[in-house]
C-alpha cells in the first residue's frame, strides 16, 4: 500500500470519503444560548474551519440530557431542541468538502456543583484530589435510568442525522459517563453494568447498538476512548484494547485515542521526553491498537508541526491527525501546511503572571475559548491576546459562573 500523506483521502466503512487526514478534535466552544441551543456564532466558527481545509470536524460536547450539563452554555440536542439552528450549523460546517460529526456526551458526575445538587454516576463514588469541593457527590443510577440514558444517546444521534451532520462520535473518554462505566474505580456496581470488564463495557456497547439502530447502516459512528485514566485502580490499556476489539466487532467506524480524566488530567506533563519530541502523546498506544483492529484510528494530543504529523501517518499507527488547540489559533492550518510542508503552529501558554488567577480562571481552556469566539465573530485569532483579555471576556460572558470550577484542564 502507498504511504498516506496529510492530503490523502480516507474512505471509512460508511459515509463519503474524507478529503484529507486533518481531524478537528472536540473543544469546548461555550457558544450556546441560555436555552442550550446553538448560537449563529457556532455556524460561523465551523465554516471558518471548513474553509481552512480540515477534512473532518468534530463538534464540542453536545449533551444528550438538558438536566445533565458538564458546563454552562453547552449545546443540548433532544426532543425539545429547535432543529433549524442545528441545520444551519451542519450546513456551514460542511463547506469546502469538509465533513462534520457531532460529539454526543453525558457528563455523569462531572457536573460542577452549581449546575447539579446530586449528579448521577454508575456508583456513588465522589471525585477526589480536591475536586470534591467543586463537584457534588453523585448517586448511583438505577437500571431504568441507565436504559433511559442509552435511549437519549440514540435520540440525539437520530436528530444529528436528521439535521444534516455527517456522523456522530460517542464521547467515551476524559472521565465522563461512558468512561465512568468503563472504570473499575468509578464503577463498583454488582449488577449487569459493573464488576467484570465484560459488564463494565456493556454500557458503551449498548449505547453504540442503540445509536446504530437509530441511524441505520449507512451513517458513520465513532468513539473517543481513553487509552487509560492514568489513575490508580482505573481504566487501563489492557482494558482499552478489549473494549476496542469489542467495538470493532460491532462495526464502529473511527476510533479517536485520548487519555486522562478530571482527577488525572495532566498526562501531557508526565509524557516521556521522546514522546514530547515526536508530538504524538498516544502514538505508542495506537501502535498496540493497530495489532487488534483494522478500524481507522485518530491520535489526538501534542501535534504542532507538519513534519511530525506526516511522520505519525507514515508510521502506520494512526490514520488521521487529531488537532484541537492549534486550530483555535490557526483555523486555516491545513491550508497553511499545503503551502508550507514545514509549517509549525507556534503559540505560548497564556498567563496573567499570577499563578492562582491562571488556575482560577482556567486559562488553559478560556484563552482558547476566547480565540474561538473571535473567529465566530468574524475576526482573526490573536496570538498576542493577553491572558487578562480572556479572563475579562469569560467573566463578561458567563458572569459569576466564570470563576466557579467548570472542569479540569484538558490538552490537545
Amino acid at each position: 500500500m502507498t504511504t498516506p500523506t496529510l492530503f490523502t483521502p480516507l474512505q471509512l466503512a460508511r459515509g463519503p470519503e474524507i478529503k484529507n487526514r486533518f481531524y478537528k478534535s472536540a473543544m469546548s466552544e461555550q457558544l450556546a444560548n441560555w436555552h442550550n441551543d446553538p448560537l449563529p456564532k457556532l455556524a460561523r466558527l465551523y465554516q471558518r474551519w471548513a474553509e481552512g481545509g480540515t477534512g473532518l470536524l468534530v463538534t464540542g460536547n453536545v449533551m444528550i440530557d438538558r438536566t445533565a450539563l458538564g458546563e454552562p452554555k453547552q449545546v443540548v440536542l433532544d426532543e425539545q431542541s429547535p432543529l433549524e439552528p442545528f441545520r444551519q450549523w451542519s450546513r456551514a460546517a460542511q463547506q469546502n468538502g469538509a465533513q462534520c460529526w457531532m460529539q454526543l456526551n453525558h457528563p455523569g458526575k462531572q457536573i460542577p456543583s452549581f449546575l447539579a445538587k446530586t449528579p448521577v454516576a454508575p456508583s456513588a463514588v465522589p471525585l477526589g484530589r480536591g475536586l470534591e469541593k467543586a463537584f457534588n457527590p453523585p448517586r448511583a443510577l438505577h437500571d431504568a435510568e441507565i436504559l433511559e440514558i442509552i435511549r437519549k444517546f440514540a435520540t440525539a444521534a437520530r436528530l444529528a442525522k436528521e439535521t444534516g451532520f455527517s456522523g456522530v462520535q460517542i464521547h467515551g473518554a476524559h472521565g465522563y459517563l461512558v468512561s465512568q462505566f468503563l472504570s473499575p474505580h468509578h464503577n463498583r456496581r454488582k449488577d449487569r453494568w459493573g464488576g467484570s470488564l465484560e459488564n463494565r463495557m456493556r454500557f458503551v456497547l449498548s449505547v453504540y447498538d442503540a445509536i446504530r439502530e437509530a441511524v441505520g447502516d449507512d451513517f458513520p459512528v465513532g468513539i473517543k476512548l481513553n487509552s487509560a485514566d492514568f489513575q490508580r485502580g482505573g481504566f487501563e490499556e489492557g482494558d482499552a484494547l478489549e473494549v476496542i476489539k469489542a467495538l470493532s466487532e460491532r462495526g464502529i467506524d473511527l476510533i479517536e485515542i485520548s487519555g486522562g480524566n478530571y482527577e488525572s488530567p495532566a498526562m501531557m506533563g508526565k509524557a516521556k521526553k521522546s514522546t514530547v519530541e515526536r508530538e504524538a502523546y498516544f502514538l505508542d498506544f495506537a501502535e498496540q491498537v493497530r495489532e487488534h483492529t483494522q478500524v481507522p484510528l485518530v491520535v489526538t494530543g501534542g501535534f504542532r508541526s507538519a513534519p511530525a504529523m506526516a511522520k505519525a501517518l507514515e508510521s502506520g499507527a494512526t490514520d488521521m491527525i487529531g488537532l484541537a488547540r492549534p486550530l483555535a489559533v490557526y483555523p486555516d492550518l491545513p491550508n497553511r501546511i499545503a503551502k508550507d510542508p514545514a509549517f509549525v503552529a507556534k503559540f505560548t501558554r497564556p498567563s496573567t503572571g499570577i499563578h492562582e488567577l491562571d488556575k482560577f480562571g482556567m486559562l488553559d481552556i478560556t484563552w482558547y475559548e476566547r480565540q474561538m469566539d473571535r473567529i465566530a465573530e468574524g475576526k482573526n485569532p490573536d496570538l498576542n491576546l493577553s491572558a487578562w483579555n480572556a479572563v475579562i471576556h469569560t467573566f463578561g460572558r458567563l458572569g459569576v459562573h466564570a470563576f466557579r470550577k467548570r472542569r479540569a484542564k484538558a490538552s490537545a
